[in-house]
């Protein structure tokens, strides 16, 4: 039976769940069998203590671990809460009012060019603040699941880098 490791495309259920500011669990996020997290271990973009978790592990085991913010996805930073002008979502003179609501998350770019989410905080006159941390920053995350599968990464995936097919994607 294959077990977890570097190149494995892996698949996974679980109940993610995190602790609020009156330190209870809530379930934020799951995954069942009927959609369930498929990804290519080592290649996944996922903090890498969740693959360390993970890691030895075949299908059939279950896991159950932790992740502070410093494991995942770091603190909270209050400096990755922007103002931007908003004219910069107007589209041929005109703002989409749908995409442009309180909550959304809304891909966006760097002077850069580097790719991010944006979640929309407010909507003011002449500008839309922006919270750019990762949804899940200044969180402890609580992971409780079982794994599905393990199976080598084709040839293919190797060099796409991410898994195809089932669960995954989709050229």
């Amino acid at each position: 039976m294959a077990q977890i490791s570097e190149n494995k495309v892996v698949t996974i259920t679980y109940d993610l769940s995190v602790t609020d500011e009156n330190n209870e669990k809530v379930l934020v996020e799951s995954a069942e069998a009927d959609s369930p997290m498929v990804f290519l271990f080592g290649k996944s973009g996922l903090p890498e203590e969740f693959e360390n978790q993970l890691d030895g592990k075949q299908a059939g085991d279950s896991f159950n671990f932790s992740l502070t913010p410093e494991q995942a996805y770091g603190d909270y930073d209050q400096q990755a809460v922007v103002s931007i002008p908003k004219q910069v979502f107007e589209v041929d003179g005109q703002i989409d009012e749908e995409m442009l609501q309180e909550g959304n998350f809304l891909p966006m770019s760097d002077n850069e060019g580097h790719q991010m989410q944006g979640k929309v905080v407010s909507i003011g006159d002449t500008e839309v603040q922006m919270d750019f941390n990762h949804p899940l920053a200044g969180m402890v995350m609580h992971f409780d699941g079982q794994v599905a599968a393990v199976r080598d990464a084709t040839q293919e995936e190797l060099a796409h880098g991410h898994v195809h097919g089932e669960g995954g994607h989709q050229h």
